[in-house]
């Protein structure tokens, strides 16, 4: 299972590290032009626009203290891994161990390195299998044919946890939950991909490559556009000329011949790079509205929205992207403190028990017009409803 998806985390991997490779396939371009190296951020722009507002602030009614594993395992750090790998490779694992001092361990792994059979109604998995360790082997090429082999390995039931290394049983840890220690962080799960979707979609690739054959193009293209190609007509037969004299800070000296006739010189038509400046951001829209960002986002300067509300308009689908990923990592962390939870005491706790405990997240940060705005609302709202606004629902509004 785990070879069969591998492969494509990884390419999304390079093009979110801007390390995926461009090969061209044009015929005419001269070939020492064909090593020019294109790199472009745009898939990393729409993963972390997302991730950067998604701030997992805990949990309300936490009767079971899950906030507490969360703080002592890092929360901010943890819960952003978490997030962002999700995005990247559809879905992200956590690995949950119990540390020297009994307390549990929470350690985010890629969907690169680990799947499990996913219990659909409950999100969690029935069993599960993670690399958590890897051993890099060089083959006969000194290098160039290297891959990563598995090292320690760590096989997931709901009855214990069983552990590899070098393809062999070495401990076997008893599990005390109803489900295997290994919990999947999801992103748009659906009822064909369980497992869920990437952020970086077959649409965002195409459109980056596409983008980067145009840069290319307009790269071999200034060339021409810095040095315009010049030519000398009416030349006589029997004369020795080197093209390649013909540089910036050389006179080229041209004789009349016998009969007083001289050659023609002139200057071919400077090249444009207008094309391919309009056709990057042809290709800069088309992933703009793949991933709900705007021009702006992407580097391409474009007139400010003239109110608060014509911004929030235009990310208005990005918020909405965002709400649906907060419900959808709500319950995948639930279900983490909920596994933890009941490897910390050791009883095998019901799903049901923790049902009023509810994930809380932080707003994205307010501008001063949009904050001032609110507590208009706000202030209107609590003149009719007395004593609606306590801190937990002031927090949720305004991030304060």
């Amino acid at each position: 299972m785990l070879a069969a998806k591998a492969v494509r985390v990884d390419l999304r991997y390079k093009f979110y590290d801007m390390k995926n490779s461009f090969f061209s396939q044009s015929t005419i371009i001269p070939e020492r032009f064909r090593s020019l190296s294109i790199v472009l951020g745009w898939c990393g722009k729409a993963v972390d626009s997302l991730t950067g507002r998604l701030k997992f602030d805990g949990f309300s009614d936490d009767d079971f203290y899950l906030n507490d594993i969360f703080s002592l395992n890092s929360r901010d750090i943890f819960c952003r891994s978490a997030v962002n790998d999700a995005l990247i490779g559809s879905c992200s694992f956590v690995y949950i161990s119990k540390g020297e001092d009994g307390y549990p361990r929470l350690q985010v792994i890629d969907g690169g390195s680990a799947t499990g059979v996913i219990d659909p109604t409950t999100g969690l998995l029935n069993e599960g299998y993670a690399v958590l360790e890897r051993d890099i082997r060089f083959g006969e090429a000194g290098g160039m044919n290297s891959f990563m082999q598995p090292k320690v390995e760590a096989y997931f039931t709901a009855e214990a946890t069983y552990i590899y290394r070098g393809g062999k049983l070495s401990d076997e840890y008893p599990n005390p939950a109803k489900y295997a220690l290994l919990v999947p962080m999801i992103f748009k799960p659906n009822a064909r991909r369980p497992l869920g979707h990437s952020r970086i979609t077959r649409a965002c690739m195409e459109l980056m490559r596409q983008a980067a054959r145009t840069l290319w193009r307009s790269e071999v293209s200034a060339e021409f556009y810095s040095f315009p190609q010049k030519y000398v007509l009416g030349t006589s037969q029997d004369l020795e000329f080197d093209n390649r004299m013909a540089t910036l800070t050389s006179f080229l000296k041209i004789d009349k011949d016998e009969e007083g006739n001289k050659p023609v010189m002139g200057q071919f038509q400077q090249q444009s790079m207008l094309p391919y400046t309009e056709q990057v951001k042809m290709f800069a829209s088309a992933f703009a509205g793949e991933t709900d960002l705007t021009l702006d986002d992407l580097g391409f300067s474009t007139a400010n929205p003239s109110t608060a509300e014509a911004w929030e308009a235009s990310h208005e689908n990005l918020a909405n992207t965002v709400r649906d990923a907060q419900q959808t990592f709500g319950s995948c962390f639930l279900n983490v403190g909920y596994i933890a939870a009941c490897l910390r005491d050791g009883q095998a706790y019901s799903r049901g028990m923790m049902s009023g405990i509810t994930p809380e997240w932080l707003p994205p940060p307010l501008s001063p017009a949009r904050l001032s705005a609110l507590g208009d609302a706000m202030n209107k709202l609590q003149q009719s409803f007395p004593d609606y606004f306590d801190e937990r629902r002031l927090r949720r509004l305004t991030g304060l």
